[in-house]
């Protein structure tokens, strides 16, 4: 029997053997896999609901038309037919669905370590870890603005957790590294603390290409090994409603050109950015998803693309987003039926609007997540530590939402849903009888190591051993396994000569200025 760091004996049949290899204390939790979601998905409205929102997200793009703040991206419409009037583009749908059709079903991206390799479509779902808060909380020092060293913490998390399979956005905005040079310090850490496929933020030309030629360093490809196959991804939103920025979409197209994958994702609240029906907010963010979906596809005929949904609603009474809601999880499996419409891979979000790790933290994500599941989403943004309607950051929340995240995985597994011979396991009823127990017949005994799944956080003892062993609650154990982590962590191998030439182009790139700012 092993010793965790809560301090309970645990079982260690069927976890993962290689924890220690990013993490110095025993972190009992699955191996490394990439689910796939072997449900039917949830679909609230029928054929005819999907036609629907489609017709309304066509007239929209054709009559009404998306703003686009980029010169580039108006001209190559205006190449494409489409009409053009000052920065405002309208678009017919026969143009829309044939550029959509170019778009892969599905994409793998390899990072510098292909046994990271991830797979994004054809029923796979990988969780990313929570990005772009400003400020960060935990138990002991509170809420405080984000900081360097915070966000290498939520590196190592990222990486010591087997479900996270991706890294997002910066985990928390480190707010003491100036922005010109941010986006250099935080990749080197991202590429040299975890071998996981890293994010680009899609914000101009400098960050985007300082941060491919890094992921192209670190995995010690040439620029055409880069450019063969997705090696990264950019995720961007639309300025809702109805608008495209200058930066996201530049970076979008530079990203796409050199065949790395780009998620849109429009940013609709209904009753604020979006109409106050949730079809109508759907509807909105289906034609500002595919606007940019149909430019990326002109500009660069069959990139990987993926669309996003973070459609959810305001509170009526305050203006305040609110996420978790039914109307949250209602907007994700509709939009998962127009993702699978357009043959689309999908991409949603773990999120909640609570302001510490409580309980309403944990309803709000779990709804969040199970909405994801229920509607085929292949791509689960901020699925761990995210608090205050994307505002704050938390590892404890981290850790409390990995617990929901294998409970996910293993939910998925076939063995929770195997119906063979030794499942029905009439031999075991038999030799059992009425009114025995099955704790010790030979069929309990070849399977109790694995049979069920095992907590990592969760504490199943009687309230009476759970308080003599001092009554601790969920968020100091999750602080505790953290901790655990951060003070014993180890980082994966990188060559020298590898890590040597980053450190050289983070050195250059600084001394030419970095990327440029407004301060």
């Amino acid at each position: 029997m092993a010793e965790d760091i809560t301090g309970r004996k645990r079982r260690s049949g069927g976890r993962d053997g290689n924890a220690r290899r990013s993490s110095g204390f025993h972190l009992d939790q699955m191996p490394w896999r990439i689910p796939r979601n072997p449900d039917r998905p949830t679909e609230p409205i029928g054929p005819e609901g999907v036609a629907a929102i489609h017709r309304g997200a066509m007239r929209i793009l054709s009559e009404i038309g998306i703003v686009f703040l980029n010169d580039e991206a108006l001209d190559l419409f205006r190449q494409a037919g489409c009409r053009v009037q000052d920065q405002t583009v309208r678009m017919d749908e026969d143009f829309v669905m044939e550029m959509v059709r170019r778009a892969p079903a599905s994409f793998t991206i390899t990072p510098r370590n292909p046994e990271r390799q991830v797979t994004i479509g054809d029923g796979h779902m990988v969780f990313l870890n929570v990005s772009s808060p400003p400020n960060a909380w935990d138990i002991v020092r509170g809420k405080r603005s984000g900081d360097f060293a915070t966000y290498r913490e939520f590196i190592m998390l990222s990486q010591a957790f087997n479900c996270i399979h991706m890294l997002g956005g910066y985990p928390v905005e480190p707010v003491d590294i100036h922005p010109s040079v941010r986006h250099l310090d935080c990749l080197y850490e991202k590429l040299t603390l975890t071998d996981k496929v890293a994010h680009a933020y899609s914000l101009g030309r400098e960050r985007v290409e300082d941060v491919m030629e890094m992921v192209r360093i670190a995995g010690g490809l040439t620029h055409a090994e880069f450019d063969a196959s997705p090696r990264m991804f950019t995720n961007i939103n639309s300025v809702s409603p109805l608008k495209h920025d200058f930066p996201m979409i530049d970076g979008a197209l530079r990203m796409a050109r050199r065949g790395q994958p780009v998620i849109v994702t429009p940013f609709t609240l209904a009753g604020a950015m979006a109409p106050v029906t949730m079809a109508g907010a759907v509807a909105l963010s289906i034609a500002e998803g595919l606007a940019a979906i149909a430019l990326l596809q002109y500009a660069a005929p069959g990139c990987p693309v993926g669309i996003g949904t973070f459609t959810s609603n305001v509170d009526m009474r305050s203006g305040a987003p609110a996420f978790g809601t039914p109307e949250y999880m209602r907007a994700t499996q509709i939009t998962g039926q127009l993702a699978r419409f357009y043959g689309l891979p999908l991409r949603s979000s773990g999120v909640c609007t609570a302001n510490i790790p409580d309980g309403q933290s944990m309803w709000e994500t779990s709804n969040s997540l199970w909405a994801a599941v229920q509607s085929g989403t292949n791509m689960v943004y901020h699925a761990a530590g995210w608090l205050e309607g994307g505002l704050i950051a938390s590892p404890e929340k981290f850790v409390m939402d990995c617990e929901v995240l294998q409970m996910i995985q293993r939910y998925f597994e076939p063995a929770t849903f195997a119906t063979a011979p030794d499942d029905i396991a009439f031999d075991a009823v038999k030799e059992v009888g009425p009114g025995g127990h099955y704790f010790g017949c030979a069929h309990t005994q070849a399977r109790y190591t694995s049979a069920f799944y095992s907590p990592i956080a969760s504490d199943w003892r009687n309230f009476e051993a759970w308080a003599q062993d001092g009554a601790i609650e969920t968020p100091e154990r999750a602080h505790r396994i953290y901790r655990g982590i951060v003070d014993t962590f180890e980082a994966p191998p990188m060559d020298p000569a590898i890590r040597e030439e980053l450190q050289d182009f983070v050195a250059r790139r600084k001394a030419e200025g970095g990327a440029p700012t407004d301060f």
